[in-house]
């Protein structure tokens, strides 16, 4: 897979710089409505389930999967401004609730984490066959998009009707993006999530250990979080040991659908410099791009018509968005 150079990103007055992209999404609540949907529920194999907003197409462009990210859920603005852009040029959307996530909540045990790939590929794989059959585009943002190209990774996931797939801010070195959230110049950020992320947790307190809920609720840094309430969770040794595995290295040669790794240089608490260090030769499928801007999540540029993100996605994949035999 190629990309070409984008149309450049031009960031809307006021939001000029890599932060207040971030912020943008938290401040102004004025995303599309996209539209009527139908309540799915998506068995996982340990016996929860994801639920999702299904919005139907006119069935001749492949369905969009769209996976939110860290303390995200279907109605984030980001979510709900892409489902209106899909929408709007007749493809079918799903908007995709990871576990323990709004009303994933209700049918949720444990929560969701970045290495989870597996909960993935049971999703798109339970999705009814009307939304299956004309073949799926995924997208997946911030955490999602880590969680989505573990999955991609996963043997099983080449029998799924992926056409093709792309992320939006992805952390794809796990570590590098820990330490830059708790950097003193994200104080106010990491606060934030942090304080997000441990009411995830206590949401779930019915369901958790004694001692892994209390990890979640003293914690004071997000590796803290991970390392004592994540990583145990999720089976894995520690924060550093549950990094290390959900980071793309580990799986990035065994992606085999076309995938855009989408970035901004002046993202916040994703390093641009995290997309540099990596062999993108390693597999021709998967193609970094890094914006000039953006920030995290963000892409608010001039034009009216969902993002700079979403656009540049439909362009790149274009040639996979065309009606599906």
């Amino acid at each position: 897979m190629t990309v070409d150079d984008p149309v450049p990103f031009r960031p809307r007055p006021p939001w000029l710089t890599g932060d207040l992209q971030t912020i943008r999404n938290m401040l102004r609540r004025d995303a599309p409505d996209p539209g009527p949907f139908v309540r799915l529920w998506l068995d996982l194999p340990d016996g929860d389930a994801l639920a999702a907003a299904w919005h139907a197409g006119d069935g001749s462009r492949p369905s969009v999967v769209l996976i939110h990210g860290l303390t995200g859920c279907e109605d984030s603005q980001y979510m709900r401004r892409s489902a209106a852009f899909w929408r709007a040029r007749g493809h079918g959307v799903v908007r995709l609730n990871l576990r323990g996530s709004a009303p994933s909540l209700a049918r949720s045990t444990r929560p969701y984490h970045a290495a989870a790939g597996g909960d993935i590929v049971a999703a798109l794989a339970a999705l009814p066959e009307a939304v299956r059959r004309p073949g799926l585009i995924v997208i997946g943002v911030s955490l999602g998009g880590t969680q989505l190209l573990n999955a991609l990774g996963r043997d099983e996931a080449r029998a799924l009707p992926i056409i093709a797939a792309a992320t939006i801010c992805a952390p794809v070195l796990l570590a590098p993006v820990a330490r830059r959230i708790m950097a003193p110049r994200n104080a106010l950020y990491h606060r934030w999530l942090l304080r997000q992320m441990q009411r995830e947790a206590e949401a779930l307190a019915p369901h958790l250990p004694a001692r892994l809920l209390a990890a979640a609720r003293s914690a004071r840094t997000v590796y803290a979080f991970d390392d004592g309430y994540v990583a145990p969770l999720a089976g894995f040794a520690g924060a550093d040991d549950y990094y290390a595995h959900a980071s793309l290295p580990r799986h990035l040669d065994r992606i085999a659908v076309p995938t855009l790794c989408l970035t901004a240089a002046d993202d916040p608490w994703v390093p641009a410099d995290t997309y540099r260090a990596l062999d993108w030769r390693a597999n021709p499928q998967v193609a970094p791009l890094i914006a000039p801007g953006g920030g995290h999540v963000g892409f608010h540029d001039r034009m009216r018509d969902g993002t700079w993100a979403d656009r540049t996605i439909a362009a790149r994949l274009s040639v996979y968005l065309r009606v599906s035999g």
